[in-house]
């Protein structure tokens, strides 16, 4: 397993026709599950890590997200990864980070990321910095197949949406959705789970159970509002709990189309997401 920090290196041809990870470290056995699916078909995987600036907003945890570099390669090592990518910032936004900023505010992006009134009214700036440290990576990397974790699903169905957008700059690139891996009580790995304290740790169970609680409902509106209940009956303070449309993440009025359970919620000073299919529609 090779570490690259020049970017130039990518062309080296051990890393051509690749399967891509993009992650921002801080690595669990969710992302493992990705490198994983990758092996599957077949190709040289490459895993990047790179806590991206421009998805960060001004009061959120840039500073203090897990950076974790050894243990990340610890993981990886016997997971067959061809190469991890470590760039710079410089390397990432070589016209500085005020310009890159700038840039990812003035993207214009696929409606499934403006419009929901979800993590883009959440997060307004969030997007941005995302559509542009993964055009930027996938620039640079020039991967066969990229996989993404479905935990994230509305940063999924963004990317989805922008490679299929402008295939002339992503050609062939192939968008593998993957499913969210759990802990044994339900939990969604993350990165930010490494913020709760033991007692936070249960109370964050509220999310999963939230959504197993939304399946037994016949209408949207009962199932969000049972969503509610219970992210408030465990003392989380809800931003959003919805049923919408799993392909424009728009409002639904029934399950007559696939549709997606979205949640986001804080608990304490920690902001969970979480998501799931929704499986009573007919």
């Amino acid at each position: 397993m090779r570490i690259i920090e020049d970017p130039a290196d990518l062309a080296l041809p051990a890393f051509r026709d690749c399967g891509f990870v993009p992650t921002m470290g801080a690595l669990h056995r969710g992302h493992g599950s990705l490198v994983e699916r990758a092996n599957q078909d077949g190709r040289p995987v490459i895993v990047s890590i790179f806590v991206n600036p421009t998805q960060f907003g001004p009061k959120e945890d840039y500073a203090r997200y897990p950076r974790t570099l050894d243990s990340d390669c610890a993981l990886l090592e016997p997971l067959g990864v061809a190469g991890v990518f470590v760039p710079s910032v410089e390397a990432i936004y070589p016209r500085g980070l005020d310009a890159a900023r700038v840039e990812a505010a003035a993207l214009t992006l696929p409606d499934v990321a403006t419009k929901p009134g979800l993590e883009d009214a959440c997060r307004p700036t969030h997007f941005g910095g995302v559509a542009l440290v993964v055009g930027r990576l996938f620039d640079l990397v020039r991967p066969s197949a990229a996989y993404f974790g479905e935990k994230d699903y509305q940063q999924l169905r963004l990317i989805e949406d922008m490679v299929a957008a402008d295939r002339a700059r992503y050609g062939g690139l192939r968008i593998v959705p993957c499913a969210t891996i759990r802990e044994r009580d339900g939990l969604a790995m993350s990165s930010r789970n490494r913020y709760l304290a033991a007692d936070e740790r249960d109370a964050a169970l509220a999310l999963s159970r939230a959504m197993q609680v939304a399946h037994s409902a016949q209408r949207v509106e009962t199932a969000e509002r049972l969503m509610r209940d219970t992210l408030d009956s465990f003392g989380l303070a809800t931003e959003y709990a919805v049923v919408r449309d799993a392909e424009t993440l728009m409002p639904v009025r029934g399950f007559e189309r696939p549709t997606r359970a979205l949640i986001a919620a804080k608990l304490g000073a920690t902001r969970l997401i979480d998501n799931t299919a929704m499986t009573v529609w007919r």
